[in-house]
């Protein structure tokens, strides 16, 4: 029997369920990836992520050559055609059995489906796995059988599962022979440089080395300031699956004997982020209409939100005249990431302060972000904007400057991305615009927005939704 992979968002070869069922064989299996642009492009994919996937493509085809894989690539477009792609694929390589890993949203479900309906009628075998989770959708379930709608319950049934179910051994394909790898064809992506980012699986796992052995003894503590350093910066690798998830975890373990449980503050802090990056995957599973901007709370769909292109422009360019706002925009802009408070304090902003509708900032950081997940972006906004699940309460409107006095009290990260404000003293940088009134040399900008004034105007307009 002749085996393919087929690659999608698990670029790697360490810990892919699917690649290692596919290589437990006599002959090399072969191994595709269909290059999407169009679809990308409607799914708002930030032109630095494009260029991340495709020099991460580039470190795969020769760890797969190395293994006796050869790597194949099709530039087809967009989803609709992968059945036909496949299919000759399949054809021209006497396949009998297709591997793949699974996605979550709606059309990427809907390919899949569409794959293999037409794979089955050809009598090609299609087998479909879920390497790019801890545990697939439907294992983590009530106790009345149904999805969980809130994290704090569904992290503690995750973990009981994880503990029955984690597996320490890391799975690695069968090597064959190996092949010299063949350059990658000339696909032109409308792409942007993301040579800051090192690529490829090698450099995720020195990335988790560095991180476990530095760093997450503290996470706990220092997670939410963005004037220091103490994120995994793993997220890039996790959106497109350079390092499984699993991975991740397995780094935990000796942390613990116990784990997922008895684990030290940082570790099991960031256990939990990535319970809640399963979490956003299994909710999109069960709940297609996330798919199709929907709120989860399907009452906030009726909210009526500001049609304000001018505040939405100046909130794109950092130019809201809030500092800390400005400089998470600014370095999304500029870096194609942001630190996870920033995007919780940029994303509150938008919408509670500017009332404007949460799709056009979920569509915005898709665009920009190099870490780009639809479901974890999906689920920050819902979130955000108080209309998913688990959300935080409408009532609760961030203060844009007790949250930058809070994690940025110095004011060096403002400082690092507002450069007209290098000069302002710290006990002014939150709020510097009395200081700056009679400098001659003010080049920064007015507030768009009294956010006393804005949060009121949100609640009013929250409450007529929620209590009629």
């Amino acid at each position: 029997m002749k085996k393919a992979i087929w690659f999608r968002s698990d670029l790697r070869t360490l810990d892919n369920e699917a690649l290692y069922l596919a290589t437990q064989s006599e002959v090399a299996p072969e191994a595709i990836f269909l290059v999407c642009e169009d679809t990308w492009q409607r799914h708002h994919w930030a032109r630095l992520k494009q260029d991340f996937l495709w020099r991460t493509l580039e470190v795969l085809n020769e760890k797969l050559a190395a293994l006796g894989i050869k790597l194949h690539i099709k530039n087809i477009g967009k989803f609709s055609k992968a059945g036909g792609a496949l299919r000759e694929f399949c054809k021209t390589h006497n396949i009998n059995k297709l591997y793949f890993n699974a996605e979550y949203a709606l059309d990427e479900k809907n390919r899949d489906r569409a794959v293999t309906a037409v794979l089955e009628n050809d009598g090609v075998e299609v087998s479909k796995h879920h390497g790019n989770l801890f545990i697939k959708p439907g294992r983590v379930k009530t106790q009345q059988g149904e999805y969980y709608k809130k994290f704090t319950p569904f992290n503690k049934r995750w973990r009981a599962v994880l503990a029955q179910e984690i597996d320490v051994t890391p799975l690695k394909p069968n090597p064959f022979p190996n092949i010299n790898p063949e350059p990658l064809p000339n696909v032109s992506l409308k792409a942007q440089d993301s040579s800051h980012y090192p690529a490829g699986e090698e450099a995720a796992l020195g990335k988790l080395g560095q991180f476990v052995g530095h760093s997450v003894e503290v996470y706990q503590a220092g997670r939410d300031r963005p004037d220091e350093n103490h994120t995994s910066e793993l997220s890039a690798y996790l959106a497109i699956g350079a390092i499984s998830p699993v991975t991740a975890a397995r780094a935990l373990q000796q942390f613990s004997p116990e784990f997922p449980y008895g684990l030290p503050e940082g570790p099991d802090t960031w256990l939990t982020e990535l319970a809640w990056r399963e979490f956003y995957q299994h909710l999109m599973d069960f709940e297609p209409r996330l798919s199709k901007g929907e709120s989860f709370q399907r009452e906030t769909d009726s909210i009526q939100w500001r049609d304000d292109e001018k505040g939405f422009i100046a909130w794109c360019e950092g130019k809201t005249g809030y500092p800390i706002v400005d400089a998470g925009m600014r370095q999304l802009n500029e870096t194609g990431w942001m630190h996870n408070r920033l995007r919780m304090i940029t994303a509150n902003f938008l919408v509670k302060d500017l009332l404007i509708d949460w799709r056009k900032g979920e569509a915005y950081f898709m665009q920009n972000l190099i870490d780009g997940s639809f479901p974890a972006n999906n689920g920050g906004w819902q979130w955000s904007a108080s209309v998913g699940t688990d959300a935080v309460p409408y009532f609760r409107v961030f203060n844009p400057v007790r949250q930058s006095e809070k994690f940025d009290p110095q004011g060096a990260y403002i400082r690092k991305w507002v450069k007209e404000l290098d000069s302002v003293p710290d006990k002014h940088i939150h709020w510097p615009h009395e200081w700056l009134k009679n400098k001659s040399n003010n080049e920064y900008y007015p507030p768009i927005v009294e956010h006393k004034a804005a949060r009121e105007r949100f609640l009013t307009t929250f409450k007529q939704v929620k209590h009629g």
